[in-house]
């Protein structure tokens, strides 16, 4: 029987050991901590649900939807909205920026003006991020919504570093139309019940061998090899999910992250944000980037309610840079894995993943080894 290695047990590496185990492999899953499901993981605080960091479904591939619907028993929710407040009108507007919102502001016949000057087929020529909003929306929409806030986040001097960015827009840069919602691009969903996906980690490994509070001690993927607890174990396959810098013994050295700090607080009303409006974004100079209302996700009632506040942090990882330095250094990784070794999802491929995309790279991933 084939004898498959899975490192660490997110999301990827639960859906990694599923679809294998499926295929009649003899699977192992070694994670470091003490729950599977990494940052999808459903946590409580005085009752509330939430996960560190909104972990709703999107898609716009019906067969991805229908996989984990399968599972976990998913709920659509197409009038997801989001606010971002800017300080200096003040105000809450949509994101995606919305044409309607754009009425309601004091700097109107700046914008529209700008707007007015925009040629859409420049946009395509964007080479960093700046450069890409400048071209969609103009300089004082850019300068409201985007500049700061990527700043922030990223923990950078200039967006011009960013030179992917197509994530940055939730779908559309500039949005029309009578809807508000932030995702009628796609499908947006979360699952039905109070624990999320946690019974997806339970599901993908019933039929693996899980080891978790585990580390692995050293690697040698030349030779399919992992020292755990002093000893050597040899696999045919290795599915990795982690930073390919670390099992690769960071030859080429680090590759940067960008992390979260999460605060969780309870506040004593039913609800906090307006009805259709999940979490907000602020693009100003406070030091934190979001705050999420947990229960909005998981219809959770109570008397409180939990928000989570995000700030930028290096104290973890969780963001891989989407610059060309960054992206060129995570590619000389990926370049020199050996045939039978595989890195996936968003520590393992080091691109900006979601759970959908996540669960095509393992179905692709099982097309290429019936090959």
């Amino acid at each position: 029987m084939v004898k498959v290695l899975v490192i660490g047990g997110g999301f990827a590496g639960c859906c990694a050991t599923h679809l294998l185990s499926d295929m009649g492999y003899s699977v192992t899953l070694v994670e470091k901590g003490s729950l599977l499901g990494g940052g999808c993981r459903t946590f409580f605080y005085g009752g509330h649900p939430y996960t560190y960091g909104p972990r709703h479904f999107l898609t716009k591939d019906e067969k991805l939807f229908d996989f984990l619907n399968k599972y976990v028993p998913m709920r659509r929710i197409p009038d997801h909205e989001f606010l971002t407040y800017i300080e200096r009108d003040p105000g809450f507007y949509h994101f995606p920026i919305h044409r309607d919102d754009i009425d309601l502001m004091p700097d109107r016949d700046q914008i529209l003006s700008e707007l007015n000057q925009l040629d859409e087929d420049k946009v395509p020529s964007a080479k960093n991020l700046e450069e890409f909003w400048l071209l969609s929306v103009g300089s004082t929409l850019y300068s409201k919504f985007v500049e700061s806030y990527s700043k922030k986040m990223w923990k950078i001097e200039s967006n011009t570093e960013l030179t992917e960015f197509s994530f940055t827009t939730k779908g559309v840069a500039l949005k029309t139309g009578a809807t508000k919602a932030a995702w009628t691009e796609a499908i947006s969903a979360f699952p039905v019940k109070i624990n999320g996906y946690d019974d997806y980690f339970d599901i993908s490994t019933e039929k693996a061998e899980v080891h978790l509070n585990t580390t692995i001690e050293a690697y040698d993927l030349e030779n399919y090899s992992v020292k755990i607890n002093g000893e050597w174990f040899k696999y045919d396959i290795i599915i990795n999910t982690i930073s390919p810098d670390i099992v690769l013994n960071n030859v080429f050295g680090e590759l940067r992250w960008i992390g979260r700090e999460f605060f969780k607080i309870v506040l004593p009303v039913p609800e906090v944000l307006p009805p259709k409006i999940y979490f907000l974004y602020y693009a100003n100079d406070e030091p934190f980037t979001r705050i999420v209302e947990y229960k909005k996700f998981y219809n959770y009632e109570a008397s409180s309610t939990l928000i989570g506040l995000e700030i930028p942090s290096l104290k973890n990882k969780l963001y891989p840079y989407p610059t060309t330095k960054d992206r060129e250094l995570a590619k000389k990784y990926l370049d020199i894995l050996p045939d039978r070794v595989f890195s996936i999802g968003r520590a393992g491929s080091y691109r900006y993943l979601d759970i959908a995309p996540i669960i095509q790279q393992c179905m692709e991933l099982v097309s290429q080894l019936k090959e």
